[in-house]
């Protein structure tokens, strides 16, 4: 069987946080939306989101480093949103995998929400009903857009092709083999909810700097290269400041 899914490469995710406004674009105007917004620039915004970028860092200083997480709905080849569903409104298409709401069945119990371990289900506070990642099964389909446009709103908007988009059942496709070649992993195993979107482990990168390479380069402002004009005397940029 088809499982569509996305895999994410965490070693070149810039946070940039494109595939959340990308996303959150195209989704408002297609037929997943309107995904609403609460007092946007207030004091306390809420909103919709299919997809957001959380941001940690871990380390000890001066040994840290910023991670950049993107996060929507993993679409579980067990998931655990369906089963809970008291009028079947969460269901998990055959042809696909995609796990989708129908808004016309939802009664905004948050059932869903509860059984989710990801935190992938969000309340529209407008409408009541619950909405989540649709891998933008509304373009993918859609014969009307050139094949390479054929991919979810964030896989096109990532500046560093951070996102990749495919059938994670098909050993020959390109997720497929970065799963495999790269070391994918799916996000908190144990629950034995098989998520389908995977995550590629940010890798280490070794750099052999020479200590002439750590002395500081000469400063422009420095009285031997000031112009004609300046006063000799006067204090420089290397006087009054502590690099």
């Amino acid at each position: 069987m088809t499982q569509l899914a996305l895999v994410i490469d965490l070693n070149v995710c810039v946070g940039c946080h494109a595939c959340v406004t990308s996303c959150k674009e195209w989704n408002t105007s297609g037929p997943a939306g309107f995904m609403t917004d609460e007092n946007p620039y207030g004091k306390d915004p809420t909103g919709t989101f299919f997809n957001r970028v959380q941001t940690y860092e871990i380390g000890e200083f001066p040994k840290t480093e910023t991670v950049h997480f993107p996060k929507s709905c993993l679409h579980c080849e067990d998931a655990p949103c369906v089963p809970v569903c008291p009028t079947g409104a969460s269901y998990k298409r055959e042809q696909d995998g995609i796990v989708l709401v129908d808004y016309d069945k939802c009664i905004g119990c948050r059932y869903c929400t509860w059984a989710c371990p990801y935190g992938a289900r969000e309340i529209d506070e407008e409408q009541k009903i619950m909405k989540k990642c649709t891998l933008c099964v509304d373009r993918i389909y859609d014969e009307s857009l050139p094949e390479a446009e054929r991919k979810p709103a964030c896989v096109l908007a990532c500046p560093t092709s951070a996102r990749l988009f495919g059938d994670v059942h098909d050993p020959d496709s390109e997720v497929s083999i970065q799963i495999r070649e790269e070391g994918g992993y799916q996000l908190m195993p144990e629950w034995g909810t098989n998520p389908s979107n995977h995550y590629l482990p940010r890798r280490k990168i070794r750099m052999h700097i020479h200590e002439d390479e750590l002395q500081r380069a000469d400063n422009p402002l420095n009285k031997e290269q000031r112009g004609p004009s300046a006063p000799v005397d006067a204090p420089t940029l290397d006087d009054s400041t502590s690099w």
